[in-house]
């Protein structure tokens, strides 16, 4: 169960003709990639949200404080990254260090950042879209639209159309994520200048307002924190600040898909440090931008929760700046979901490819250079759940997962120090062990305020996952039927 695959191995299978992927990724590709798929609802709800009610307007230093938890996640990363530039990301640093059975667990648990994310995501996406059609005067039925929908058809397409980009080639994608990015950042850039023009000081009165107690949550909604602690998230003062970014810290999930691209990267060693932590920096400025603007422009007590940068311009007699920031964040979804599905493409071909699941899964398409079949796959299951099930009570075991994965990943770097000083990094997590002990003990905390219902799931989910693994994974391993952690290649 703990035994575990060389590095070594990992880069040599990476050679096989029959499962090997194109390099044709650059730095800047990397970067956009990151760009694209953390940059996404987040900027344009999530600041007015908790600048209102958590905050006020230091929520900027919220978005400070939630960014620098995330550096903390994405050093750990970039040593990973570089040192293995293998399809899998944290399913494969796991492997390296902590063994097979939390390498498979990991990669289970990954399905939840990735595949449910880009099924949530779409959902949203087509909520964007056919507001922007009822705006032009072109309204879609209720029945074929939305999260009430008989079937959420907007959605489905958009997977799909996506998932016939993901299998044409990974340049393909990077190219339609870059015109897309554009667009979004545009969007985001445009909102900020003309922001600028509506800003009164007095808004930014009191900065930090006087603390409040919010009312403790029961039942299964309550934070975990609050049922094993006793402890309730404050609103506003200093502790709101935290308790903020505890929530804007989920407008930053997607940086560590980034490290799911790197047997595609030309120079990994170099690029892929350079994409994780330059993408993560652009989003943090961008954030704390927009949070400047939007508490400048209206006072954060009646900015709203559902379109504040959108109504905070409808205020000051801009409604037409409503029309251009749905159609930002219409692209930004776009490559929320084009991202995600790419990152869960690479993270079952590298699972595949180790015989934890069907080694057939991992062929890679002989034109594209892409591990097709299991691309249409996932494409079809996100298709599924985002047109038929209702994902809104779904969605924070988004968040749950991927807290996980850099609890795991953090952990994998001491453990890998440790176990392969002599192994060549190219990219070294400053201060070790401090920094990836900073980093799981932020991530645990950021856990400990979702709610105990939200653990359930997460629980659930997991144990179908060990279900899965000791039915197939374990007696398939491809590392187990050659008897040594050293399989060579079949």
């Amino acid at each position: 169960m703990f035994r575990t695959k060389p590095i070594e191995q990992s880069i040599r299978d990476t050679e096989e003709p029959e499962y090997r992927l194109r390099r044709r990724l650059s730095a800047v590709d990397l970067a956009v990639f990151g760009v694209g798929v953390i940059v996404g609802t987040g900027i344009f709800v999530l600041t007015g949200q908790v600048a209102r009610d958590t905050a006020g307007p230091a929520v900027a230093l919220s978005f400070v404080a939630a960014g620098i938890v995330c550096a903390l996640a994405a050093l750990c990363y970039a040593e990973f990254a570089a040192t293995v530039p293998v399809a899998g990301s944290a399913y494969t640093y796991s492997y390296a260090t902590l063994g097979e059975f939390p390498a498979w667990i990991i990669g289970w648990d990954l399905m939840l950042e990735l595949a449910l994310g880009a099924a949530v995501v779409s959902v949203g996406w087509s909520g964007y879209f056919g507001s922007l059609l009822s705006s032009l005067g072109v309204p879609l039925p209720a029945s074929i639209a939305g999260e009430d929908a008989l079937i959420n058809l907007p959605a489905m397409i958009v997977v799909l159309l996506l998932t016939a980009i993901l299998v044409a080639g990974i340049k393909l994608s990077s190219r339609t994520t870059l015109v897309l990015v554009t667009v979004k950042v545009a969007v985001v850039l445009l909102v900020i200048v003309a922001g600028l023009f509506f800003i009164k000081g007095a808004n930014y009165t009191p900065f930090i307002p006087p603390s409040e107690a919010t009312p403790g949550v029961a039942g299964l909604g309550a934070p975990l924190i609050q049922v094993i602690f006793g402890v309730t998230p404050t609103a506003y003062g200093v502790a709101g600040i935290f308790s903020a970014a505890a929530i804007v810290f989920f407008a930053f999930i997607g940086f560590d898909i980034v490290a799911t691209a790197a047997e595609e990267t030309k120079n990994p060693q170099r690029d892929m440090p350079i994409g994780i932590l330059g993408s993560l920096a652009i989003c943090t400025a961008l954030y704390v931008a927009v949070s400047l603007v939007v508490v400048g422009m209206q006072p954060y007590t009646q900015l709203s929760t559902s379109a504040p940068l959108a109504d905070a311009f409808t205020a000051v007699g801009q409604p037409w700046l409503a029309t251009v920031i749905s159609i930002g964040a219409i692209a930004g979804l776009t490559t929320v979901v084009l991202i995600m599905m790419l990152g869960q493409s690479r993270v079952l071909f590298a699972m595949s490819r180790d015989n934890l699941l069907p080694r057939g899964l991992a062929a890679v398409h002989p034109r594209f250079g892409t591990p097709a079949r299991v691309t249409v796959i996932i494409g079809v299951v996100v298709a599924l759940l985002a047109g038929f099930i209702p994902l809104a009570a779904l969605a924070e075991l988004v968040n749950i997962g991927t807290l996980f994965a850099f609890i795991v990943v953090s952990a994998g770097v001491v453990i890998l120090r440790r176990t392969r000083p002599d192994l060549p990094r190219a990219f070294r997590t400053p201060l070790v062990p401090l920094i990836p002990i900073l980093s799981v003990l932020a991530c645990l905390y950021l856990m400990l305020n979702l709610p105990v219902e939200t653990w359930l799931r997460f629980v659930v989910w997991m144990l179908i996952g060990v279900a899965l693994y000791f039915l197939y994974g374990r007696r398939h391993s491809r590392v187990g039927l050659e008897g040594t952690s050293e399989a060579s290649p079949r």
